[in-house]
C-alpha cells in the first residue's frame, strides 16, 4: 500500500470518528435534551481537557513502542504535591512548579528504566504506578489536602475571556503536540524509533535519549493534567486519577495510534478523546450504570486494536 493510500485511510478513520461523535450527540440529545445545554457542553470540554493533555504525551509514548501505566498515579502525586505546597506557602507559582517537577522526575525515572535499564515500558511504569499510589496514601494517611489560595483553584475552575482555563491549556498542548510530531526533527525521530528501533540506532539516532525525552514530556503533561483535576476537585486526594491512564491509552488507540509503535497522530487522539468524553457524558446523563460504562470502553479498545491490525494487513 503506497503512502497516499495510507494517509487516506487514516484521514477516513478520523472522519468516521467525527461522524460517530455527531451521531452520539444527536442520540444523547433525543434521550436527554439537557445534553446540548451550555453548562453540559462546558462540562464536556473541561472533562476532555485534562484527558487530552495527558493523551498527547501518551500518544508519543505509544508511538515509540512503549506504554505508560503510571499516568493515573502521577495525576494523584503531582496534584497532592501542588496542593501541599500551595497550602504551605500560599504561592500559586511554587505550587505549579513543584507539581511539574514531580512529573519531570517520574518521567525521567520511567525513561531511564526503559531506555538505560532496558526494562519494558509496561514494567517500568507499573512499578512507578504502584510506588506513587502507595506513597500518596502513606503521606496523606488517606486524607484530603485543602488549600486556601483561590487563584490555585482557578486552574481547574476558572475562565479566561469566557473560555475555561483548562480548555485554553488543552489547545496550547495540542498545538505543541502537532508541531512536535509534524514539523520537528525530534518528531521524525520519535516515529523512526517506534517504526524500527535498530534501524534508527544504525542511522545515528540516539534512541535512548529519544525515549527518555518522550517519557519526560509525558510526565510534564500528566502533571499538568493532575493540577487541573486536583484544582477542579477542590482538594488533593490520594484516590485521584484511578484508571486515568486507561482513558489516555483508549483515546490514543481509538484515534489510530498503533500499539506496536511507529504510527499515530495527535489529531486522531484528540478526536478519540472527544468520542470517549461525549460517550461517557451521555451515558451518565441517561443514567447508565458506571460498570457498564467501563465494559463499553473495554470493548472499544478491543475493536480499535482489531481495526488497527486489519488496516496493517
Amino acid at each position: 500500500m503506497d503512502k497516499t493510500k495510507k494517509l487516506n485511510i487514516r484521514s477516513l478513520r478520523e472522519l468516521l470518528l467525527v461522524g460517530v461523535v455527531m451521531v452520539l450527540c444527536v442520540v444523547w440529545t433525543i434521550l436527554n435534551p439537557q445534553f446540548m445545554s451550555f453548562n453540559n457542553i462546558s462540562n464536556i470540554l473541561r472533562q476532555g481537557s485534562y484527558i487530552a493533555i495527558a493523551a498527547v504525551g501518551m500518544t508519543l509514548v505509544i508511538i515509540i513502542g512503549e506504554i505508560d501505566l503510571s499516568a493515573g498515579s502521577l495525576v494523584c502525586a503531582s496534584g497532592l504535591v501542588g496542593a501541599y505546597v500551595c497550602k504551605s506557602t500560599d504561592s500559586l507559582l511554587l505550587a505549579v512548579i513543584a507539581a511539574i517537577a514531580v512529573g519531570i522526575l517520574v518521567g525521567l525515572i520511567n525513561g531511564v528504566l526503559c531506555a538505560i535499564g532496558k526494562l519494558p515500558g509496561f514494567i517500568a511504569s507499573l512499578a512507578s504506578m504502584t510506588v506513587l499510589r502507595g506513597l500518596a496514601y502513606i503521606v496523606t494517611g488517606g486524607n484530603s489536602v485543602v488549600w486556601g489560595n483561590e487563584n490555585f483553584t482557578k486552574i481547574g475552575t476558572g475562565y479566561l475571556g469566557g473560555i475555561p482555563i483548562p480548555v485554553i491549556i488543552m489547545v496550547v498542548v495540542i498545538i505543541f503536540g502537532v508541531v512536535l510530531t509534524t514539523k520537528t526533527r525530534f518528531g521524525r525521530y520519535v516515529y523512526a524509533v517506534g517504526g524500527n528501533m535498530e534501524a534508527s540506532r544504525w542511522s545515528g539516532i540516539a534512541v535512548e535519549k529519544v525515549k527518555i525525552i518522550v517519557y519526560i514530556i509525558m510526565g510534564v503533561l500528566t502533571s499538568i493534567a493532575g493540577l487541573i483535576i486536583t484544582t477542579r476537585l477542590g482538594s488533593g486526594q490520594p484516590s485521584a486519577g484511578l484508571n486515568f491512564e486507561m482513558d489516555c491509552i483508549t483515546a490514543a488507540v481509538v484515534g489510530g495510534t498503533s500499539m506496536s509503535g511507529g504510527r499515530g497522530k495527535i489529531v486522531g487522539t484528540i478526536v478519540g478523546v472527544l468520542l470517549l468524553t461525549v460517550l461517557t457524558n451521555g451515558m451518565t446523563l441517561v443514567g447508565m450504570n458506571t460498570y457498564w460504562q467501563q465494559v463499553l470502553k473495554g470493548v472499544i479498545i478491543v475493536v480499535s486494536v482489531l481495526a488497527d491490525t486489519k488496516s496493517k494487513k
